[in-house]
């Protein structure tokens, strides 16, 4: 039997956004809930973490605990040319720090 043979389904999710980039990919998921599945923010909840934004050059914004839909186009996922140059394995200049050491 699948999920979808079941008459009602109602599985609580938080999804994840603890990592590089996450949370800028999940308010996406987030709006669609809320556009086309939900149609309410009750019992809704989405895992926030605060690091890492400055890498991206459209970073989530969030106010009073909320997420604030991206006004730009696309999954707010580009990152910076700078951070992708100083990040690439196994040229950048983080990983020959930690390589040489």
């Amino acid at each position: 039997m699948s999920l979808m043979d079941l008459p009602i389904c109602i599985v609580p999710v938080c999804p994840h956004a603890g990592g590089v980039g996450l949370c800028e990919l999940v308010q996406h998921l987030i709006l669609f809930d809320y556009i086309s599945v939900s149609g309410s923010l009750e019992n809704r909840m989405c895992e926030y973490v605060d690091h890492l934004h400055e890498h991206f050059t459209n970073p989530v914004i969030i106010t009073n605990a909320s997420y604030v839909p991206p006004k730009d186009p696309g999954y707010s996922s580009e990152m910076k040319d700078d951070s992708v140059k100083s990040h690439g394995y196994p040229d950048g200049e983080v990983w020959q720090k930690l390589l040489a050491s």
